[in-house]
């Protein structure tokens, strides 16, 4: 079974027959006593208290409270009936679900006092301010811990029998009671992620190619010169073996091959910014207004709505709608 957020409802009666209707009503509704509650001042220990001090402070507190029957009306009502002291109030009377509540709270050395209490149930201070001070005016609280889904039938039935609710939470009521249609709309959102779009590789190749140089070299030839001589005698005879030999040298070029550095590459990444353009198609809702029979509709944008669409500060296309 789905499990419901709980709220507490606070009315405060300026009576007791009002009180007493309303806790009936609610019993009618189907409330149990384990969610009805209430809480009102102890005439009995006020007056007592009078009578033990003799001050004229207790008698104006029992004769403040609410009149006739109330702890066999009211409380009578519920289980649970306890009695309680509120600082700065006094003796109190809580039955039903406020009595083990607030007894379980400790309010007797609770600083806050009643509207402490309250608040610590979840009612807003402004609210809890305001029944206290009723309350102090012999006023009468009644509650109701129920679900969200029935806490508006249970202010209905406290208000029927004439709560007083205080103008705080009038108006925070007026605001939980009015219905709401959200219209909503998609819009893009861009994400990036880092992927591979390619590689570069660098790497080497051997390339043969005929190459040529010019070699200064030097090579020796032998000259034979021949000169005429007249009539000069010499010794020997004639073919007698003669020669002369004459060593010739000559340069040869000898090929060596050496590597030499002629050029260095260096490969590095550097990051380009650029704008990419991506499109897609978005849905939203827009409110459709139907009016049937003689409903009068107030619309404070209508023919506006295409002129607000243009404006940048417009977050999306809500409409105030009130009936008339």
């Amino acid at each position: 079974m789905p499990t419901y957020k709980r709220d507490t409802v606070v009315g405060l009666f300026r009576d007791s027959a009002r009180a007493e209707r309303a806790v009936r009503d609610l019993k009618d509704a189907g409330f149990t006593d384990s969610e009805i509650g209430i809480l009102m001042q102890d005439r009995a220990e006020a007056r007592k208290f009078a009578e033990d001090t003799g001050t004229k402070a207790g008698e104006g507190a029992a004769a403040g409270a609410a009149t006739g029957g109330i702890l066999g009306g009211v409380v009578g009502l519920l289980a649970g009936v306890g009695a309680l002291v509120i600082p700065g109030i006094g003796p109190i009377v809580a039955g039903g679900a406020l009595a083990s509540t607030l007894a379980g709270a400790g309010i007797g050395a609770a600083a806050g006092g009643l509207a402490g209490a309250l608040i610590g149930m979840g009612i807003p201070e402004e609210e809890a301010r305001y029944y206290e001070r009723g309350f102090r005016e012999g006023g009468i609280l009644v509650t109701v811990d129920t679900t969200a889904v029935r806490k508006a039938e249970a202010r209905q039935i406290l208000l029927n029998a004439g709560a007083d609710f205080g103008p705080a939470a009038t108006a925070r009521f007026a605001g939980e009671d009015r219905e709401r249609i959200e219209l909503r709309e998609e819009e893009l959102r861009a994400s990036k992620e880092r992927v591979k779009a390619g590689e570069v590789r660098v790497h080497k190749d051997v390339v043969t190619e005929k190459k040529s140089m010019d070699v200064p070299v030097t090579r020796e030839e032998v000259v034979v010169e021949r000169h005429p001589v007249s009539g000069r005698p010499v010794s020997g005879d004639i073919g007698e073996d003669e020669e002369i030999r004459v060593p010739v040298t000559e340069e040869k070029v000898r090929v060596d091959k050496t590597p030499v550095v002629k050029e260095e590459i260096t490969v590095g990444k550097r990051q380009v910014h650029e704008t990419e353009k991506v499109r897609d198609t978005v849905r939203r809702e827009e409110a459709r207004i139907e009016e049937k029979g003689d409903a009068r509709l107030s619309e404070p944008w209508r023919g506006k709505e295409r002129r607000r669409r243009r404006d940048p500060s417009y977050a999306g296309p809500d409409r105030r709608l009130s009936t008339v």
